[in-house]
């Protein structure tokens, strides 16, 4: 991923709290459209300009190919708030984060996600790199909100039982259980990017907990019943695949090597 400033100028008379509301409005719209990522975005106040640091996906991220409908039109209203469309320098690469997936075409997808990771949540299956969300589909409404907002959830959840603090239990049952309110979310997700991207999207299940190694690895597929063990692990994390369901998961935390 890359570190990107973007500089509105103020052009004529107008107030801080104008443009306060405008300059936060394209930022969450070029965040719902993939084109940057995270939610910390430090807006720094320089005499006329106002310059917001970010992270995007690639380095042409912000570029006008990939804005969204709600992009475009958060960038023309920005006249009406006094300030110029914002001039893009890339500052560089983040040395932290995961390069982007350079596939034309992934051959399936992966939904995935935790407390750890602020990147795309759509992973290649077959290089497990994060996938920029405005190179693929929008799920509705012309932009990916949908799916951040799943991801929002999820990593809060995943911080929560990690932290084991508060609300352990609940938070669990919510990122590994095929029954749960985030797992319905997620296998629609992943249905709906099937159909419009044509690419198999497949859901990721975290799993701990269990009696023992070998139960666990004698696990079926919680939707189908199905065996779903691999021979291998697929990229060190997952030990188990269902075709049919689109699901993914790996042998319980507990008792993996």
């Amino acid at each position: 991923m890359y570190i990107t400033e973007l500089d509105f100028e103020v052009y004529c008379d107008t107030s801080l709290g104008a443009v306060e509301k405008a300059i936060n409005y394209c930022l969450d719209c070029l965040r719902y459209s993939g084109q940057i990522i995270g939610r910390e975005l430090p807006i720094a106040m320089n005499g006329g300009n106002f310059v917001a640091r970010v992270v995007c996906p690639e380095a042409n991220s912000l570029h006008p190919d990939f804005h969204s409908h709600q992009v475009k039109q958060a960038f023309d209203q920005l006249s009406e708030f006094g300030l110029l469309r914002p001039k893009v320098k890339v500052i560089g690469e983040d040395m932290n984060s995961d390069p982007s997936d350079e596939c034309e075409k992934p051959g399936w997808l992966i939904l995935y996600t935790s407390h750890l990771h602020t990147c795309s949540p759509i992973r290649c299956g077959e290089h497990f790199q994060p996938v920029p969300l405005y190179r693929l589909p929008a799920l509705e409404n012309g932009d990916q909100k949908r799916l951040i907002k799943w991801q929002e959830d999820w990593s809060a959840c995943d911080q929560l039982q990690m932290n084991a603090s508060v609300v352990e239990h609940p938070t669990l049952l919510e990122i590994s259980s095929s029954k749960s309110i985030l797992f319905r979310r997620g296998w629609d997700i992943c249905r709906r990017m099937e159909v419009v991207s044509e690419i198999p999207t497949y859901l990721y299940i975290y799993r701990v907990g269990g009696e023992s190694k070998e139960s666990e690895q004698a696990r079926v597929c919680p939707v189908c019943g199905g065996d779903w063990a691999l021979d291998e692990p697929l990229h060190e994390i997952f030990d188990f695949k269902c075709d049919e369901c689109r699901l993914v998961t790996n042998l319980s935390w507990d008792f993996k090597d």
